[in-house]
């Protein structure tokens, strides 16, 4: 049984989002953890470009879950205007949150 404190680094148990098959087992590496870390590099050109649905499906999904994301992205505008816009409103989000650190992930997943 997994403790509820846990948070899951997605580099550090070789999770990465590149396709929408990545996401079950994201979401099963996560069960009973108080929730994933996510950083650039985790995450595939399809979750940036937000008309493939990538981003939606895995939001969805974590939600649908309950398990809290936060993604560590330091400047979401670098890949553009629509996706900064998407980073801003899910800046308050109780489960889906985009952080500028690890640190600030960490923080939010732990209070």
């Amino acid at each position: 049984m997994s403790e509820p404190s846990r948070i899951v680094i997605a580099s550090d148990v070789g999770i990465s989002v590149r396709s929408f098959g990545d996401i079950a087992d994201a979401i099963g590496a996560c069960l009973g953890a108080a929730g994933l870390i996510l950083t650039e590099g985790d995450l595939g050109p399809e979750f940036f470009d937000l008309r493939s649905g990538l981003a939606g499906e895995l939001f969805q999904k974590f939600v649908n879950y309950r398990v809290p994301v936060a993604i560590v992205l330091p400047d979401p505008t670098a890949y553009g205007e629509r996706f900064g816009e998407l980073a801003y409103e899910h800046r308050t989000h109780n489960m889906i949150r985009f952080c500028s650190s690890t640190e600030e992930a960490r923080s939010w997943l732990t209070a």
